[in-house]
This record gives C-alpha cells, structure tokens and sequence, in this order.
C-alpha cells in the first residue's frame, strides 16, 4: 500500500457490509452509492472506514471539499458559531455572519458593477431563485439552457439538467418555456458562435426570454471547457436581445479552476451568479451573487426560505474564504490542473481508450472511447475501471450523458505525493482492467 491508501479487508469489511444492509432496509434504492463501504472519519484527502481501510477521496464529496474534509479552521468556526446560537432565520432576526459573508461574495464576484447576494440551501435553490430574479427583473418568462447541462433535481432545475437518466426518468411532466441550445463540445460538436444565433432565434422570440443559464465549465455534463469565444458572445446575446446572463458556479466556483469564478477567464461580468458546493466546506449554503438593481427587483419577502443562509453554515463559509486566500488555494488549483494533466496524458499515452484530456485549473477529466476514430462513448469501461479503482483505494466520480468521462474534484490542499499516488492506482485500474 502507499503512503495514504490502506486496504485492510476485502470491501466492503464486515462493519461496513453491516451497515449496508440495514441501509437497504432503511434507506430507498434511489439513494445509491458509489463507495462500497461506510465512512468513520475523514481528513483532508483521506477517508476513512468502519473497517479501518483508507481511501484518496478525489470525488472531494461531489465538489464539496475545496477545503478538504475537515479542515481545521472550518471546524473551528463552525463550533464557536454553535456555541453562539445555531438558527434565528435571517429575516426573523437578522445576524452579522450573513452579512459579512455577503459583503465578501460581493467583493469576490466578477465586474465593476455594484453586487448583492442572497444565500439559499442547495445549488438547485439558487438557481431556481435565479431565474426567479430574472423573471422579476425582466417581466419575461423563458429560460435558455444548454446540452450537457446539469443545474439541478427540483422541478425547474431538473428541466433544466439534460441527462434524462437518472434524473429525470420517470419525474415528468416538466416545467414549461425551458429552451435548449447546444453547447460548444470542442471534442465533439465544435459549434460556431453563429450557428448558436440562428438556433437561438429559431427556438424561441428572443423578446420573451428573461435568462439564459450557463455553466462557464460543463460539470456533471462532461467537464467540458467551451472556447474562450463563447462567454464574450453569450454576453453580447443578452445585452442586444435585452435578457440576463446567469453563469451556473455551483461546480466551479470556489477557486476550482484557477479563479475564484470560472466565468474570470473569459472577461465577462454575468448579471448574476449561482454558486454552492465548496463555498461552506460540507454545510448546506448555497447563493446568488448579482448587479444590485437586478438583486433588487423582487420585493421583500419574495425570496428567502427558513433555513437559508443558517448562521452556522455562513460562520463555516467565512472560514472557507479565509483558507482560500492564506492557502492561496486559487493559484493552487493551477499547479493541481497541472500534475494532473501531465499524469492523466501518460495514462492516455499507454492507453488508446482516452479520446480526450482536458479542463481547467483542476477541474480536469478524461473522456473515454471504445474507438479513437469513431468516438463511441466506453460507458461500460468507463464502469469497470471506476470500480477497480475503488478497489485499489481511489475515489472517483464519472460524468457525461454519455457517462463515459471520469472526473476528478480533489481538494485544492491536496499534497502533491497524495495526488501521485492517486493517478498511480488509477493507472494500475487502466491496467487491471484493458490489459
């Protein structure tokens, strides 16, 4: 075993195996798990389970644990806030936490434009409150969205998320005047910014359209990276059809790509941002940061919602903000991007089944193909080496409608022998499993 990674039993171990059980009893099937086995402590990269096995977690809890798991500032706040009281509701009894961590986001987000942020509880909140803005805003009603796109598992958000299994089968019917384009897919559909004009204007009057909703990086879609081109022109497309551009940070915000906000790279200011995962370490927060006379639109009491922005939730977001900035964990994300590049192409080297590489920061996948010259999706090995993987003592997810990229959300404060050691046993699972 490495230095980071213990196997101990056969997986799942006896504790675990227990535990599995009476969650098959207790707990519906939709709530399915990738890891074969039950947590019992987890610290920065490492998890640990019942059975005293160790794992290099690179899932970092769906995108959740820029920070890592249990960062010691984080835990800190997130006690001394409980000791202090743990919920008033913002708009029963306001509280300082929620507005220091709003003046913060507001300095943080992109564009010279004055901000506002509301904080919700989940990334599909925010984004269901975002359109809400929009429409307010606007006095519109549709939605623009895009292939490949993945915002959600409430009813708009779901309509919005184009991978039908699981998310959506067997969930319709689904929300009306939600229109999708397609996304630039450099390695797929190299799409013109023309040719997404024209499809625009076919699909709907672009006088009814009150946002279009975009992920700066494709997350659950594919980890796709549009070319540069595309943010610039989306927001051309709104201001000259006179609707608002909504990036969808819930994945890549956070420092995950080299900027604080994935939308940064491309230069543009999005009248409003969602963002979550990372942003409270593992407690549910969520947000819309935004140009204040659009913040402003809905009248008092129009948003909100009991548990949103929970002081405890907002005291461990300062926390994260700080981490982030004395870590300087947004350069980080640039030499991560960079160690993973570089041992994800000698996998691809030794291995014709990557089709593709590629990210941003250390948002990075690889996409597989059962043929380099056909590109047909290897969702079945894609699988097997998942599993193998998990095996070995690595933790993955996989992403694509096709579900043939493996993606990798480690923690920004990964050490750099861990990261090796990672990319290590996903070569020996490329091996085990295509040799």
């Amino acid at each position: 075993m490495g230095k980071y990674v213990r196997i101990q039993t056969e997986l799942p171990g006896p504790k675990s195996k227990a535990v599995l059980e009476r969650k098959g009893k207790a707990v519906p099937r939709a709530l399915a798990a990738l890891a074969p086995f039950v947590v019992a402590k987890a610290e920065g990269v490492v998890v640990e389970d019942l059975d005293g096995n160790r794992f290099l977690d690179f899932s970092g809890g769906w995108g959740v644990l820029n920070v890592g798991h249990n960062h010691p500032k984080v835990v800190a706040a997130i006690k001394e806030q409980a000791d202090k009281f743990i919920h008033t509701d913002f708009t029963a009894v306001p509280y300082e936490p929620l507005v220091e961590l709003a003046e913060r986001i507001n300095r943080l987000a992109p564009g010279p434009s004055p901000k506002r942020t509301a904080f919700f509880n989940s990334g599909a909140e925010a984004v269901e409150n975002a359109v809400k803005i929009s429409r307010a805003a606007t006095g519109r009603k549709a939605v623009i969205c895009f292939e490949h796109a993945f915002h959600g598992r409430t009813y708009l958000a779901m309509t919005m998320t184009h991978k039908a299994m699981p998310y959506k089968a067997g969930f319709g019917p689904y929300v009306p005047d939600v229109f999708r384009l397609p996304y630039p897919y450099p390695y797929r559909n190299p799409i013109s910014m023309e040719e997404l004009e024209r499809r625009l204007l076919a699909l709907v009057d672009p006088g009814e359209v009150a946002c279009l909703v975009v992920e700066p990086v494709i997350g659950e879609g594919g980890f796709i990276v549009p070319p540069p081109e595309f943010f610039p022109f989306l927001r051309e497309l709104a201001d000259r059809y006179g609707f608002l551009l909504v990036a969808d940070e819930v994945q890549t915000g956070v420092g995950r790509t080299g900027k604080f906000f994935a939308t940064e790279h491309y230069g543009v200011e999005p009248h409003l941002i969602t963002f979550a995962k990372s942003i409270a370490g593992g407690m549910p927060l969520s947000g819309v940061v935004g140009v204040a006379e659009v913040m402003d639109k809905p009248i008092p009491g129009a948003i909100g919602g009991t548990y949103v922005g929970n002081p405890v939730a907002c005291a461990a977001a300062l926390a994260v903000l700080d981490v982030v900035e004395e870590e300087g964990l947004v350069a980080r994300a640039d030499h991560i991007g960079g160690l993973l590049h570089r041992g994800l192409e000698r996998i691809a080297a030794r291995f014709p089944i990557v089709g593709e590489v590629r990210g941003l920061g250390a948002m990075v996948g690889m996409e597989l193909v059962k043929d380099p010259a056909t590109k047909t999706p290897a969702k079945e090995e894609t699988a097997r080496i998942q599993k193998e993987a998990l095996r070995r003592g690595l933790i993955f997810p996989t992403a694509g409608v096709y579900g043939n990229v493996i993606r990798f959300l480690v923690p920004l404060t990964i050490p750099d022998d861990a990261l090796a050691e990672g990319i290590a046993l996903l070569e020996q699972a490329f091996e085990a499993v295509l040799s």
